[in-house]
């Protein structure tokens, strides 16, 4: 499905009276019955044909949906990837945003105005289907809307069977409330997308450790069934300095009931990283950091059977995987359906 909204999209009456329309040597003025030319070096003025004029505004270029081009890239098109979204144009994008998945994700331009960027995620609990991504932009004085299809496959998560303190199971009825009210505060920073662009480049490994457990992996603990695991843990050693994996403002900084020690750094245009059970914090509530900046030490404090850093990623709401962040940023190769 393309549509354009052409410059001339008008009537004809409705255009004339734009205002003055420059070309061809000569000048439209605001009632379309007069018009000027320069002949050596003197202006003259003389009578414009009705006929003249509306030839003259339809020369005029304007963009057509067929000009611009939507394409897009992702390691794989499964539930809680993300996906790099690309708008390409003739002319300088002026504006540009996505949607997708009920949700709304900004674009940004990238070196060359006529192509923009955005990240798209497809939350964890997507359904497998086709989605259609409906891009919006403004170009060349244009209004544009391109509709590009995204087919999410299915996948199988493994499962993983875990014991944990029997009150990070079943919570004491004293700490509900607490737990309740946490987790408004942490759904309410995920609500809110920055309009500022503080990331660039590629999303760094906060640790040096590999990955121990992997991202949506359905959880059993104390042989209960329970939500997917919504992010990565890496191996790390108690005291591991953690580091920004791009620049960001810091908008959490608080012990919280099950995720213990927590960082969260937004990164703007609606991604934030979420870091839990550090033993230590090295920066504070709106700070701003640069990629590579220490926020925090690894720990084992919340919900964990020892220490390890557990990496969570949000992307306008959606829970995504950060090992896709990662190589979604960092890579320029992979599944490219156009």
């Amino acid at each position: 499905m393309n549509r354009a909204s052409r410059g001339h999209g008008r009537s004809v009456s409705e255009r004339l009276k734009l205002g003055a329309v420059s070309s061809c040597g000569f000048r439209v003025s605001s009632d379309g019955a007069s018009g000027s030319e320069f002949i050596g070096g003197a202006l003259r003025r003389r009578a414009v044909s009705p006929l003249w004029v509306i030839a003259v505004l339809w020369w005029l270029p304007v963009l057509e949906a067929a000009d611009v081009r939507v394409s897009h890239w992702a390691r794989a098109l499964h539930p809680g990837e993300v996906v790099r979204l690309t708008l390409e144009a003739p002319v300088e994008i002026e504006s540009a945003r996505a949607q997708a998945f009920d949700r709304s994700f900004p674009m940004f331009p990238t070196s060359d105005a006529r192509r923009w960027e955005g990240l798209v995620g497809v939350d964890l609990a997507t359904a497998p289907g086709s989605y259609g991504v409906r891009v919006t932009a403004r170009a060349g004085g244009s209004s544009l809307e391109e509709v590009h299809t995204l087919r999410i496959e299915p996948k199988e998560f493994p499962v993983r069977r875990i014991t944990v303190e029997e009150r990070y199971v079943t919570p004491p009825a004293a700490e509900l409330e607490r737990i309740q009210r946490e987790r408004e505060l942490v759904s309410g920073i995920f609500a809110e997308t920055t309009p500022r662009r503080f990331w660039e480049g590629p999303f760094l490994r906060p640790v040096p450790g590999e990955a121990t457990s992997s991202f949506g992996r359905r959880s059993i603990i104390n042989n209960q069934p329970r939500s997917p695991h919504g992010g990565t843990d890496f191996r790390a050693a108690t005291g591991t300095p953690i580091k920004a994996p791009n620049a960001g403002r810091v908008v959490l900084v608080r012990d919280l009931y099950f995720a213990g020690n927590t960082v969260i750094v937004d990164h703007g245009l609606g991604l934030y990283t979420y870091f839990a059970h550090l033993s230590e914090f090295r920066v504070e509530e709106g700070a701003l950091v640069r990629k590579g900046d220490v926020v925090g030490l690894v720990g084992a404090t919340g919900r964990v059977t020892g220490p390890h850093l557990h990496w969570t990623t949000r992307l306008v709401g959606s829970l995504v995987d950060p090992i896709s962040l990662m190589e979604v940023t960092n890579s320029v190769e992979g599944r490219d359906d156009g």
